[in-house]
């Protein structure tokens, strides 16, 4: 039977020329792991005779990761931002794999850019987690 827990969910994420072989995050923030944001899907248009048409529309897909200030996989997005910005490069994309277990399900995400990069925790009573976000072009589910 499917339950809601996410601890036992795995994200690899690959960078092209930075980690070609994915790597699997790890110590994401207790409350906030990662977002979606919902995408527009179709736009439409109402006609003077009162007659509504739409069509699909292809949009970008928002995804924010949070990661405990602590966690071993920062370092693989200050990589990411490290290689993009080093003089005679370039911005990579990147290929993710989720896989919840819990839900049995699993999604594959594709040619995705890193979109906002947050370079330090804040610092708090804790050192607080850090949010970062890619927007992918396509994501694809399937059963596990």
């Amino acid at each position: 039977m499917a339950t809601l827990t996410i601890a036992n969910s795995v994200i690899m994420l690959g960078i092209n020329s930075v980690y070609p072989t994915p790597v699997q995050l790890q110590q994401y923030a207790a409350d906030d792991v990662f977002d979606f944001e919902e995408i527009e899907v179709a736009e439409t248009v109402m006609g003077v005779d009162g007659v509504l048409s739409g069509g699909f529309v292809f949009s970008k897909i928002p995804w924010s990761i949070t990661l405990q200030a602590n966690s071993p996989s920062c370092q693989v997005f200050d990589n990411w931002y490290a290689y993009q910005k080093a003089p005679g490069s370039d911005i990579v994309t990147a290929t993710a794999n989720i896989r919840l277990p819990g839900l049995g399900y699993k999604w594959a995400l594709l040619n995705g850019f890193l979109t906002k990069y947050n370079p330090a925790p804040s610092a708090k009573k804790l050192a607080q987690p850090r949010k970062f976000t890619i927007e992918w072009n396509s994501i694809t589910p399937a059963p596990l």
